[in-house]
């Protein structure tokens, strides 16, 4: 994990840079599709602590961050953990992304967007649910789109030292 520690700021970073810019929705970002290719290859805790520095990292920058803010970041940390749990034994696929996006975006919605409202703003849960519907059906279209565009992208990019350093090798033993 030591030479991906670089790539896993810059990927944090990317996606805060993405979650601040002012005309995007407020549930289409990269962190899924971008947790899942570093917990594919660094494990759970990979996983976790993408999904979770991610929401926390925004939630200061944007002076939004409260007790609310454990919630959502321990709940995208668990998804992120979960990546790792459902992509550990499958290939880094388009179609392996896109099935945990799904995955992973309903369990994240249901985990926040079902308690947040009704235990810190006195919404009730009928309210919840009726608006998390819409929010949810954006919130998957997003990651799915990113899933299959940018997972695989970035889980190139996090192992083509690797690939590169193992190709190396091989030319010199053939040598």
């Amino acid at each position: 994990m030591r030479r991906l520690d670089w790539k896993y700021g810059a990927a944090l970073l990317g996606c805060l840079a993405v979650r601040l810019l002012p005309w995007r929705a407020p549930n289409v970002e990269p962190i899924l599709a971008t947790a899942m290719p570093f917990a594919k290859r660094g494990g759970a805790m990979s996983g976790f602590l993408f999904g979770a520095a991610s929401i926390f990292l925004f939630d200061i920058v944007t002076g939004t961050a409260g007790v609310w803010s454990l919630i959502t970041a321990s709940s995208y940390g668990l998804v992120g953990a979960g990546a790792y749990l459902f992509l550990r034994n499958r290939e880094s696929s388009r179609a392996s992304y896109f099935a945990y996006a799904i995955i992973g975006t309903l369990v994240y919605d249901a985990l926040t967007g079902l308690t947040v409202g009704p235990l810190f703003f006195g919404q009730s849960f009928v309210a919840a649910v009726a608006g998390q519907i819409p929010f949810t059906m954006l919130h998957l279209l997003g990651n799915t789109v990113f899933a299959v565009t940018v997972s695989p992208l970035v889980y190139a990019w996090i192992t083509s030292e690797e690939r590169r350093t193992s190709s190396d090798v091989a030319v010199i033993g053939v040598q």
